[in-house]
């Protein structure tokens, strides 16, 4: 009995380091790993799946921003040949003064020399008596009409100038309403109603521009007929003080007789 134990020992103590030294076969594990990666694996073609997909969609928008861009055109690249004259205009200084300008700069000699062009004839700075004496005018009385005048040159001025823009702007509004009619595209149509609109304000501005020419002219007449019934009415009290200052002074020099005047008798 003690030799089969001891035996039995022996066989034990010799089979379990062979053993040690085996491969060790887990399936469960060898298969574990297989669906670990295939899950990997359908994650990948999802994920490459998904970046199609928003190729796709990307190239779907591209094509629709292409389509907009052949129905409404590409802004930056309509061209109006009428838009530079109309930039010109709108930074053009105005001809025009106000009237104050016009009133600082009145200059009395001028209005004697003023002719209108050999409209009217002109007066001179001095004349000449009967007896040849050369007499220099005032300046006072005239600069009234110095700054009247002043403000109808102003008018013709602006006038003149309004004329000639007038006509440049309606020939720019008839060129760009011609090319409304071959616009293909919805931002060339945009780009000439826009400017149509600065056009029109611009031909609408010329009347202002004259409207305010006019009316200085209109003040300035004004004031000068307000000036001249203020000095009438000036005039009118130093006359009437001057007369009852004359009545004043007569009745103190020369007295009336009162007394009945005594008649020689014989």
């Amino acid at each position: 009995m003690k030799k089969l134990i001891a035996l039995a020992t022996f066989t034990v103590s010799t089979v379990f380091p062979a053993r040690a030294q085996w491969v060790v076969y887990d399936p469960t594990m060898h298969v574990q790993q297989i669906i670990d990666t295939a899950q990997q694996i359908a994650k990948y073609v999802q994920m490459v799946n998904n970046q199609v997909q928003q190729i796709h969609t990307l190239t779907s928008q591209l094509n629709e921003f292409k389509h907009y861009e052949d129905l409404f055109g590409d802004p930056s690249k309509v061209l109006l040949p009428t838009v530079q004259p109309l930039v010109n205009d709108l930074r053009k200084t105005e001809l025009g003064q106000t009237l104050s300008t016009l009133q600082d700069t009145v200059d009395a000699g001028q209005a004697m020399l003023y002719n209108a062009n050999g409209l009217f004839q002109s007066i001179g700075k001095t004349f000449t008596t009967p007896d040849g004496q050369t007499v220099n005018r005032p300046e006072i009385p005239y600069l009234p009409l110095a700054a009247v005048q002043k403000t109808t040159d102003n008018y013709l001025a602006v006038s003149a100038d309004a004329a000639t823009r007038r006509t440049a702007l309606k020939q720019q509004i008839a060129a760009t309403t011609t090319q409304l009619k071959p616009a293909a595209t919805d931002a060339g149509v945009q780009k000439l109603n826009g400017v149509l609109t600065g056009l029109s304000a611009a031909l609408n501005n010329t009347d202002y521009e004259l409207n305010q020419a006019s009316a200085s002219a209109l003040v300035q007449d004004i004031a000068n007929r307000n000036d001249r019934q203020r000095q009438l009415e000036a005039r009118k009290e130093q006359v009437q003080a001057e007369f009852t200052e004359a009545f004043q002074k007569y009745g103190q020099t020369f007295h009336l007789l009162d007394a009945p005047t005594p008649f020689p008798t014989d």
